[in-house]
């Protein structure tokens, strides 16, 4: 059975502001990078179990996908794929989490 994806405010902002930032250099980069994200996270509707468990927050059901250097980080329900969050490798996880208050 293929589960419905959906995006919270959160983590759309934090697909623009990435695409925002790459298309200060390419928008056509920025533009097909933002495919490449949608793509993927349209694809946890059938495999979502495929990405890893967020060492972080050591809950099975909080997993991420990398894109190139970002986590595609989600929530797995029982008809439902949230996505929490995208945000660049190289940012502290949990204190980004804790600063802007985010649920997980």
């Amino acid at each position: 059975m293929a589960l419905k994806i959906i995006w919270t405010q959160t983590a759309w902002n934090d697909l623009e502001d990435t695409a925002d930032f790459i298309a200060k250099d390419s928008r056509h980069y920025a533009a097909a990078f933002v495919q490449e994200v949608r793509d993927a996270a349209r694809s946890l509707t059938n495999f979502a179990e495929r990405g890893r468990v967020v060492p972080e927050f050591n809950d099975d059901s909080i997993r991420e996908l990398f894109i190139r250097s970002h986590r595609l980080i989600y929530k797995i329900s029982d008809k439902t794929v949230y996505i929490l969050g995208f945000i660049h490798g190289a940012r502290d996880l949990w204190a980004l989490w804790e600063k802007e208050r985010r649920q997980h």
